[in-house]
């Protein structure tokens, strides 16, 4: 048996302490204006996320922090409100920014600042928080998504003054899922000591087999990764294959639908190297973005067989804007 570090012996300091890099002011209002991006993978995205959700059918997101860090909150939340989005799935940096945001009206903290003397992460009351929720969630029944967003919720406005940002509290009063894709020790809420791993996995690992119910009834619908590079398409993949494993025993097929990616990577022109991810062909292994998980899971292998893709490259504080711009305009035709 090794020896393990003693988390008790850390010292954390409260949020109030914090120097941050963005505040509720950065968040966007739904009216912002935003440039007009003459991309037609946008348009084609729009289009597909209205039709499939004019024939009741699932608009899923996977998302990592950069699409909250730069200010699409509220935008994200009106999506689910108007029952465009029908899943929320994030990684464990989601929630943290998440509800800092809720409950000081600020997060990012400078990592460069606060390393040097061992303060990042070692902030008190949002580890406290999601590990209480995370315990909620293992002894009731929940995911922990669910768990997060109920805990803000519920709690006192005066304790989270500025909830009305949080996707976690808005899924949790819309009775959307919302599922944390966690890995131990990838978050700063893990350096604390009421982080019980055993209750995270436990959460985290039932919020899997959640996004992979949504999953299953991906046909005709939707499938976004918003910088999501890791959790987004290797949760999809595995989700992707078990719901197709149920469904071809019941001769049925999930393999019409559409999927995007948001991203800053330039894929040059992916669509028309048909063997761009082939990993038999010995020099896509020194091409870099054959390792670029989002472009050969979401973009090219899942699809293959009746679906359709799309690349949007470009700062997440301009496309996302300018997609629900266009989807709002649809929905008005």
């Amino acid at each position: 048996m090794f020896k393990k570090l003693d988390r008790k012996k850390i010292k954390f300091r409260p949020l109030a302490e914090r120097k941050n890099k963005m505040t509720v002011s950065d968040v966007k209002t739904l009216n912002s204006s935003g440039p007009r991006l003459a991309d037609t993978n946008i348009e084609f995205l729009a289009q597909a996320i209205v039709k499939a959700y004019k024939k009741n059918k699932k608009v899923i997101l996977a998302m990592g922090a950069h699409p909250l860090r730069r200010g699409n909150s509220r935008i994200i939340i009106n999506l689910m409100e108007r029952g465009i989005i029908s899943h929320v799935a994030t990684n464990g940096a989601v929630p943290i920014h998440d509800l800092e945001l809720a409950l000081i009206g600020a997060t990012m903290e400078d990592v460069e600042r606060y390393i040097k003397d061992g303060k990042f992460g070692n902030w008190e009351e949002a580890s406290v928080f999601i590990n209480k929720a995370a315990l909620y969630g293992s002894r009731h029944g929940l995911g922990l998504g669910e768990s997060i967003g109920r805990a803000i919720h519920k709690g006192f406005a005066s304790k989270f003054p500025y909830k009305d940002v949080s996707i976690f509290a808005a899924a949790y009063r819309l009775g959307i899922p919302i599922t944390v894709h966690k890995g131990i020790g990838y978050d700063i809420t893990d350096q604390h000591p009421s982080a019980d791993f055993g209750a995270i996995g436990k959460t985290s690992g039932d919020d899997f087999l959640i996004f992979a119910d949504s999953i299953s009834k991906l046909q005709g619908g939707v499938f976004i990764s918003m910088g999501a590079q890791a959790m987004g398409p290797e949760v999809y993949l595995k989700a992707l294959s078990m719901a197709r494993n149920i469904s071809i025993q019941k001769k049925k097929k999930i393999n019409s639908f559409t999927t995007g990616v948001f991203d800053l990577i330039d894929l040059g022109n992916w669509r028309s190297e048909k063997d761009v991810v082939n990993y038999k062909i010995l020099k896509r292994l020194k091409d870099p973005r054959y390792y670029f998980r989002p472009l050969k899971t979401i973009l090219v292998r899942t699809i293959r067989d009746g679906g359709k893709s799309y690349y949007v490259r470009g700062d997440f504080s301009d496309t996302i804007p300018v997609l629900y711009r266009r989807i709002t305009e649809l929905l008005k035709e």
